[in-house]
């Protein structure tokens, strides 16, 4: 098959998911696109996934499937605790992640640390059907500093904490957060119940080695119980990650008739992704993947960092 033809005047993103692998879509229209201090970025309509948030040239959150990627990754820890009233999120600049928290009825508090208040400000003006009003809702405070630096002067406990940051990019502002001194540090503030879930990159057969395995193998120096699941991302090219680890909780035991008992005893909106059914298939996952953590040895530290290209 031709590759599509470019007419003049077209304007396209494309993105490098590996270095042989590109994806392409029509860009219809720009609304904002600039450098902070921090990243580069660009919030676009597109013909297929719609309004998108690009950051550093890796595509962060679109109209089309936002939903998939917010409530793989916020409901099942979420939903696995018995009684979730504090919320810590790390990142999550769209306002999406925290929609998601705010909808269950029991949470009293969240505080939302995003380092570059520039990209957190253009998400509510240009992305409201990301945030939906989330941050106009009391129980959320936002304060733009650096997640690590306010966990290192905080003495707040939480019952779930939520890192939903920029993959681990050299240049980028989130790759101590993916390290041993950070969830060593964000452990220590976990009530005894607590949950922490990390978004942990691509699954797919051609990517899961790049951060994956490397994440979950860091995570269980710290966290007793490690959870893996995985939800299949189409504006991300691949399946994608999310770990969970904790003290004492697994998600793994809950049943599906469980899940969807929680969801409909917590939950004030309808999902569009997440029930008893996708909870137990996100935590099976394939042969290879498991087998990629099992014999994954890199440790993520400050000292000996991962970045992904």
């Amino acid at each position: 098959m031709d590759k599509p033809p470019i007419k003049p005047g077209e304007r396209w993103h494309f993105e490098c998911i590996t270095p042989t692998f590109i994806q392409g879509e029509l860009v219809e229209r720009v609304l904002a696109e600039g450098n902070t201090r921090y990243q580069k970025y660009i919030i676009q309509d597109t013909s297929v996934f719609g309004r998108t948030l690009v950051l550093d040239d890796k595509t962060q959150s679109t109209a089309l499937d936002e939903f998939v990627y917010h409530e793989a990754l916020v409901h099942p820890a979420m939903i696995t605790h018995p009684n979730p009233k504090s919320v810590f999120i790390a990142g999550g600049g769209e306002g999406s992640t925290a929609r998601e928290v705010l909808s269950h009825a029991s949470i009293e508090s969240v505080i939302m640390i995003d380092l570059d208040q520039e990209i957190v400000e253009l998400c509510m003006a240009y992305l409201p059907e990301h945030h939906k009003g989330a941050f106009q809702d009391p129980r959320l405070k936002v304060i733009y500093q650096d997640a690590y630096d306010y966990l290192e002067k905080s003495h707040e406990k939480f019952d779930v904490a939520i890192i939903d940051v920029p993959d681990p990019l050299e240049d980028g502002p989130a790759y101590n957060l993916f390290t041993l001194e950070f969830y060593c540090l964000l452990s220590e503030h976990m009530s005894p119940n607590g949950l922490v879930v990390v978004q942990s990159g691509p699954t797919g057969p051609a990517f899961n080695e790049q951060c994956f395995s490397a994440v979950s193998n860091t995570m269980a120096r710290v966290f007793p119980n490690i959870s893996l699941s995985e939800a299949f991302i189409p504006s991300f090219g691949t399946t994608w990650g999310f770990i969970i680890g904790s003290q004492s909780c697994d998600p793994m035991i809950l049943s599906s008739d469980e899940v969807n008992c929680r969801i409909s005893a917590r939950i004030n909106n309808e999902l569009s992704f997440y029930d008893g059914i996708t909870h137990t298939g996100m935590f099976n996952l394939p042969k290879y993947l498991r087998q990629s953590v099992d014999k994954e040895v890199r440790i993520i530290t400050k000292t000996n960092p991962l970045f992904i290209s």
